[in-house]
């Protein structure tokens, strides 16, 4: 390449290096002049014009920039197209980002016209995000210096993502008598908005009492609910293993895997693990929005790292965050929680929880514990931890004590006076208490205390609005319950009759009914009889 000030009417072909004002607009830093471009400079009086011209093996900055980011590209980091000597490089999805320093660094080292910036080391990223960048500094390079970064990065992978796994998160707020409402919102939102940044979904809340065996029964609830994260934000902080809410966790069949962190904010978080499921008890520090060391910990665990306690002790160095001082001030921590927003399916549950228990020995079936859970709660707790935006509960007989079995839980109720007709009764009322811009309706039944929000999810996954179709679960041959229904099938929802359900439809409506494949036998396992509990609490 030849850089230099080249007279105004030798600069045909030139890259020019600098923008240029001529009459009509502007000839802009790196376009290869034209003959009409020559004309123009003459016109606006320019004398000369700083450039390069190229040899036979140069190639221009954009041809160069996206030459080497071709080759830093990795499974979920993509290019995008050169402009101005720069080619970025962006995540596909969300996720960590991985990056190998000694290959940037030998890169970085080859030329000082060819520069590769990145995003640090386990930077969290969204669809879309600039990780890296290949900037070239001059107009031209050498396509030998192109083929030696290709030869570098051509050794091993430089980037990475690690996407995020999809969690369905619960989150446990204890309470001390008297705790004003202020801090249960908060807990709840700073808790939503920061799983929802990482694209999992926070579905079920529990209150309860800071006491170890209301934190312990709340965490039996959330396992039986079919959530695979679990968090508990205390009224207040843990001082020992031996503290109310670590003694819960032992108390609910877990392991204290490591207490403390060297990260501040974020010292006092405290993992555990019941069974395959990870429990973080929050620091306080996790009320506000702010970073702290908890967005680590779920960054990594989401993004399918080992986390235990050798890899919270190695994350000392840098583990002193110092946020923005205008990050001071937090009102999101503050804010009223969000409701539940559709991820493009607006799938209202509905619960029927009205029958008379008539073949229940005289005792309310939907009152009964299983595994120290109310089995009514069980069904409601899987809904409200599913993807559904709403949950609607039909109650009448035993209303009352049926109300109480659910206190402390997100939901609507719906009274039917008619219950003794039957569950068509049910099913009408639990209609009309739906939202009026509601895609479709999950029926879950509750006496089928071995449903949970995988079921539900995979349901609602299964649903496609534009084509209104049912989504029925199914092992093998044989069909079970809840069932997903389309908007379009509620009026003839509500002309049922008896207590039979919508099950006539679906012989009327095949066309529409969509498989769901589901391995156990939890979509079959409904409790009538003292046997039938008796037989479910032994499985």
């Amino acid at each position: 390449m030849i850089f230099g000030e080249f007279p105004v009417g030798e600069c045909e072909g030139l890259l020019l290096a600098h923008s240029l004002r001529v009459n009509g607009g502007n000839l802009k830093k790196g376009r290869r002049v034209t003959g009409a471009d020559l004309q123009a400079l003459i016109a606006a009086g320019h004398r000369s014009v700083y450039g390069a011209r190229l040899a036979a093996d140069d190639l221009a900055e954009d041809a160069a920039a996206a030459a080497v980011a071709a080759h830093l590209q990795a499974e979920g980091i993509v290019t995008r197209r050169a402009y101005t000597g720069r080619c970025n490089l962006h995540a596909t999805q969300r996720g960590l980002f991985s990056v190998d320093a000694n290959f940037i660094d030998r890169i970085n080292a080859i030329d000082e016209s060819v520069t590769v910036a990145t995003l640090a080391p386990l930077s969290p990223v969204r669809a879309g995000a600039v990780v890296a960048t290949v900037k070239i500094i001059p107009l031209a390079v050498g396509r030998n210096i192109v083929d030696r970064c290709a030869i570098e990065a051509g050794r091993g992978p430089a980037l990475g993502l690690r996407p995020f796994a999809t969690k369905r998160a619960a989150l446990i707020v204890t309470e001390p008598p008297g705790d004003p409402e202020r801090n249960y919102a908060t807990a709840v939102t700073s808790s939503r908005r920061r799983i929802d940044d990482l694209g999992s979904h926070l579905g079920l809340v529990q209150r309860c009492r800071h006491q170890r065996d209301a934190v312990a029964l709340a965490l039996h609830e959330t396992l039986a609910a079919g959530c695979d994260l679990v968090m508990i934000s205390g009224a207040t902080v843990p001082k020992d293993r031996a503290d109310t809410i670590p003694s819960a966790i032992l108390a609910a069949g877990g392991e204290i895997i490591h207490f403390g962190m060297p990260v501040e904010p974020g010292n006092m978080l405290l993992l555990a693990r019941i069974g395959d499921v990870p429990v973080l008890i929050l620091p306080g520090c996790a009320r506000s929005r702010r970073s702290n060391g908890l967005d680590r910990v779920l960054q990594r665990m989401l993004a399918g790292m080992p986390m235990g306690g050798a890899e919270i002790m190695s994350m000392g160095v840098g583990g002193l965050i110092r946020n923005a001082p205008e990050a001071e001030e937090d009102p999101e921590a503050v804010a009223p929680a969000p409701r539940r927003v559709a991820a493009g399916r607006r799938v209202v549950a509905l619960v029927l929880a009205a029958g008379s228990s008539r073949r229940m020995a005289g005792s309310n079936k939907l009152l009964q514990s299983v595994d120290g859970v109310a089995m009514v709660r069980r069904a409601v707790n899987a809904a409200l931890a599913s993807r559904s935006i709403a949950v609607v509960v039909v109650t009448g007989f035993d209303a009352d004590a049926v109300r109480g079995s659910l206190a402390g839980l997100d939901l609507e109720f719906a009274h039917n006076a008619d219950h003794e007709t039957g569950m068509a009764s049910s099913l009408r009322v639990g209609l009309g208490a739906l939202p009026g811009d509601t895609d479709a309706v999950v029926v879950v039944l509750g006496d089928m205390p071995m449903v949970t929000a995988t079921h539900i999810d995979r349901l609602i996954a299964a649903f496609d609005p534009a084509r209104g179709n049912i989504a029925v679960p199914m092992k093998g041959d044989r069909r079970g319950n809840p069932i997903l229904w389309p908007r379009a099938l509620f009026a003839e929802m509500r002309q049922v009759q008896g207590d039979v359900g919508a099950r006539e439809l679906l012989n009327l409506h095949a066309e529409r009914i969509v498989r769901v494949p589901c391995d156990d036998d939890a979509i079959f396992a409904d409790v009538d009889t003292p046997d039938a509990l008796r037989a479910l609490e032994s499985r």
